[in-house]
């Protein structure tokens, strides 16, 4: 499924100030710095995916409870590098870093509003990871498919902490959230390891 952990991270870092009340939103300097770690759950049908997440501005990384099955072996981290457009995957049996581009699609969560966003409706106050949050119901029109979403955006950063689809049985929240500075190799080439390019895309990520 190309809509994946990508497409779920765009959603959990860029939220926009047009998508948000003028009160509530964090200004576009302190979304795109933002430096988190958390533990992440997409439930897709019934199936838990879990990640731990790493975020330092435009920069990802995640460690997968469960690797990930690429053209070239298992890969437990990806790395997801916006800046350059291309998702890295650590083969790290086979000393290398299979490298993709990002989808179009996985990118339009970067911009104010959900892709396809036709209506947003403030709830009102919430709780999402244990942080204040303020509640949003969204619908949207993405690709001819209508959906509608609760959403969850944490009042002090911006970041998108729980969003739930009322139409599917589809969602990911965080479990833990944490602000803090995160190491730049993180985010990094790992000393070593050869890149070789693709253009599939790794199964498992659900």
């Amino acid at each position: 499924m190309r809509a994946s952990w990508v497409l779920c991270l765009g959603f959990v870092l860029w939220v926009g100030q047009e998508s948000m009340p003028r009160h509530a939103a964090a200004d576009t300097a302190a979304i795109s710095s933002a430096e988190f770690s958390g533990s992440l759950v997409k439930t897709v049908k019934g199936r838990r995916y879990q990640a731990q997440v790493f975020a330092k501005g435009d920069r990802l990384r995640l460690e997968y409870k469960y690797a990930i099955r690429t053209e070239r072996g298992y890969a437990a981290i990806e790395i997801i590098r916006l800046d350059k457009s291309e998702t890295w995957y650590l083969l790290a049996q086979q000393k290398e870093l299979l490298v993709t581009g990002l989808d179009p699609d996985d990118l339009l969560p970067i911009h104010p509003a959900l892709p396809g966003e036709r209506d947003r409706i403030l709830v009102g106050d919430a709780t999402a990871a244990g942080r204040a949050t303020l509640l949003f119901e969204v619908q949207t029109d993405h690709h001819g498919r209508v959906e509608r979403f609760y959403e969850w955006v944490d009042l002090d950063t911006g970041v998108v902490l729980k969003l739930v689809s009322r139409d599917r049985e589809w969602s990911f929240e965080y479990e833990r959230f944490r602000l803090s500075p995160q190491p730049a190799y993180y985010f990094e080439e790992p000393p070593g390891y050869k890149k070789r390019m693709t253009s599939t895309v790794p199964r498992g990520r659900g």
